[in-house]
């Protein structure tokens, strides 16, 4: 009898020991599918030409580590891509990569570009019902544009830019008990001098899976990208990239 107690003491002291490390110390991964379409332009000197972009299927993956340390922020690597493709007719002279092109004349733009954010952040609550983060976001910016005459396709011009940018991060997050359903809030914002960036997104979220040593979640949801640049390595934008994501969350 008292080896019975024993045994079961000790199955429940290892199991309330597992519960409360997993509460406190946490791997998320997560990949997401996202349905983009692009709107706006760009320009070497800020005169934008604005392009009707394709729509597109992009990813978007990230990885958070959560730990229960005083005063060291919790880490989230996140990483975006947008490359998109588009055409417009010239109404007037437009200039760029040191390529003049004419007005009236047809021209294509290719846009390959990523953002990888490098965020740090606390949590303010975190329980089942409600959870706050705030934070700052170094996002990293890359991109190659390269416009080409329809007509005349020697004629190309071609920049490139990268560069970090600090933003505030935040993330809001809502349980409905006994039903699995959450909603979710989570975005990165930055106006200073000239350049006016956001990024933003909000979810409906399922639990698949729940247990000890493994949590899946769904997520399905619309996010939107603004990227005002005022001069980042000679390169002017007022571009926005927006649309539905469905994604997958595992939680370790």
């Amino acid at each position: 009898m008292k080896k019975t107690a024993i045994t079961l003491g000790i199955i429940t002291l290892c199991a309330s020991f597992s519960s409360q490390a997993d509460t406190l110390l946490g791997l998320y991964a997560g990949a997401q599918g996202w349905n983009m379409e692009a709107d706006g332009g760009f320009s070497e000197d800020g005169n934008n030409q604005t392009f009707d972009f394709d729509q597109k299927a992009k990813s978007n993956i990230y990885a958070a580590f959560e730990h229960p340390i005083p005063l060291i922020p919790n880490l989230k690597v996140q990483k975006t891509d947008m490359d998109t493709q588009g055409e417009t007719t010239l109404n007037s002279n437009y200039t760029f990569g040191g390529k003049l092109f004419t007005a009236n004349s047809d021209a294509t733009a290719d846009v390959m570009l990523s953002s990888t954010d490098i965020i740090l952040y606390y949590e303010f609550f975190d329980n089942d019902l409600i959870s706050f983060d705030f934070g700052i976001n170094a996002k990293y910016l890359e991109g190659e544009l390269l416009v080409t005459d329809k007509d005349d396709p020697s004629l190309t011009g071609f920049e490139k830019f990268s560069g970090p940018v600090p933003m505030l991060y935040s993330k809001l997050q809502f349980g409905l008990p006994f039903t699995g359903f959450g909603v979710f809030a989570e975005g990165s914002f930055l106006s200073i001098d000239d350049h006016s960036l956001t990024d933003y997104q909000a979810a409906i979220t399922y639990s698949l899976m729940e247990n000890l040593a493994l949590d899946v979640t769904f997520q399905l949801g619309y996010r939107a990208v603004s990227l005002e640049l005022e001069d980042l390595d000679n390169i002017y934008s007022d571009l926005e990239f927006k649309g539905a994501f469905a994604g997958i969350e595992v939680h370790f």
